[in-house]
């Protein structure tokens, strides 16, 4: 079990120094991979791609066309002689489950090695009152359901998907060694505090278990956007990633990244970290539906479009705030691109004027190039979480032959 690191986060991530004959195979297969999951092309234009010679290319990719994982695609002619024929993932290659576990229920997915979302599904379950060990064979056993979903054609066209492996996000902060990692703070399932989910979780989930803070994997899920930017996404709390060079940036002991406890009022109101005026009391889910005296977010969505005072008053404070609290981390990291999750996604159109002003006006060089809206809305976690097992088989491409 790993939690997604600087190198292991993202495809970028190469080992240094010099490499054996096996090693060098791996690295440059994971090469051609990742040049594969940009779309169907043809052995010739792979080569151009990453450099390698075309023998290299064939040898490297025609196992895995024999092992049903990639596929020639049939190319209309195109001129005189033989037409290339592009190679694409196959239908049935294998694929990635993200679980997310949230404080009231489960959510699930596949990725495919072509990055596509399948199977997606949620699953009521009120986590807050469980243990650890309940957690985690509920979770293990909706994983489970999926896995055989995909394997039978169920939760998809077609039968027979492999999985790699599962991505695991939790709530919490984790921290340690990224082998055998320490939940070290779970305000929202307190059960889950001082444990290991190496110990708790493995075992109970299909293939090699990858485990991770939900917001780094929404993180994750977003680096087709932009090599380098801030992810901040916002449910109960807020939560956040940094994205540097393609892969997910978590920090010496992996707390980077927690932008929902930069402080924006020293005097505010107190926060759950033991701190006071934090982001997230001011843009947080809860935080916002309080402060707009609405009970959810269709609610506050009305109250907004009906122009009522209140409702608008809170969303501009939350905007401000969290302008506030972006600046400051643009300022330290740098980095030119911003995405806004969850319930700040939901609410973009409302928050962005204030959330630009405070930029604009803090920021001491430059303000973020673009302040854009996740996507993926509710599936970012899930989405990342299953992105994470796919960057280890890029570095470990081995994993995807047939096993004996």
């Amino acid at each position: 079990m790993t939690t997604p690191g600087s190198a292991a986060a993202g495809p970028r991530g190469q080992a240094a120094g010099p490499v054996g004959p096996a090693a060098l195979r791996r690295h440059n297969l994971g090469l051609l991979l990742a040049a594969l999951r940009e779309g169907p092309a043809s052995r010739a234009a792979l080569a151009a791609r990453t450099g390698l010679t075309r023998a290299t290319v064939a040898s490297l990719l025609d196992p895995l066309v024999a092992d049903g994982v990639l596929a020639e695609v049939t190319a209309a002619p195109s001129g005189v002689g033989r037409p290339a024929r592009p190679v694409s993932f196959a239908p049935g290659s294998p694929v990635a489950l993200g679980i997310s576990v949230e404080v009231d229920g489960l959510v699930g997915c596949a990725v495919g090695l072509d990055g596509r979302l399948t199977g997606l599904r949620r699953l009521p379950r009120d986590h807050r009152d469980l243990s650890a060990e309940a957690v985690a064979a509920g979770a293990g056993e909706f994983a489970a359901a999926l896995a055989a979903d995909l394997a039978a054609g169920r939760a998809m066209a077609g039968a027979g998907r492999r999985v790699l492996g599962t991505g695991l996000a939790l709530p919490v902060l984790l921290s340690g060694p990224a082998m055998d990692p320490l939940v070290v703070r779970a305000p929202n399932l307190p059960a889950l505090t001082g444990a290991r989910p190496a110990a708790a979780f493995t075992g109970a989930f299909p293939g090699p278990l990858v485990a991770g803070n939900e917001a780094t994997f929404g993180a994750l899920a977003h680096t087709d956007v932009a090599p380098d930017l801030v992810y901040v996404s916002a449910d109960v709390g807020i939560g956040g990633g940094l994205v540097v060079d393609g892969g997910v940036w978590r920090g010496a002991r992996g707390f980077a990244g927690e932008i929902g406890h930069v402080v924006v009022d020293r005097e505010g109101p107190p926060c759950g970290c033991g701190g006071r005026g934090c982001v997230e009391q001011y843009a947080g889910r809860t935080a916002l539906l309080r402060a707009a005296g609405t009970s959810d977010l269709d609610a506050l969505e009305r109250a907004l479009t009906s122009g009522d005072p209140r409702a608008r008053d809170a969303v501009h404070r939350a905007g401000s705030a969290l302008g506030v609290g972006l600046a400051s981390v643009v300022n330290v990291v740098d980095l030119p691109v911003v995405v806004l999750g969850g319930t700040l996604a939901r609410l973009v159109d409302h928050l962005l004027p204030a959330v630009r002003e405070e930029l604009t006006q803090r920021c001491m060089g430059h303000p973020p190039d673009r302040v854009v809206a996740s996507r993926h809305h509710r599936t970012a976690t899930v989405r990342g979480a299953a992105e994470a097992v796919l960057a280890e088989v890029l570095t470990d491409p081995d994993r995807l032959r047939t096993p004996a």
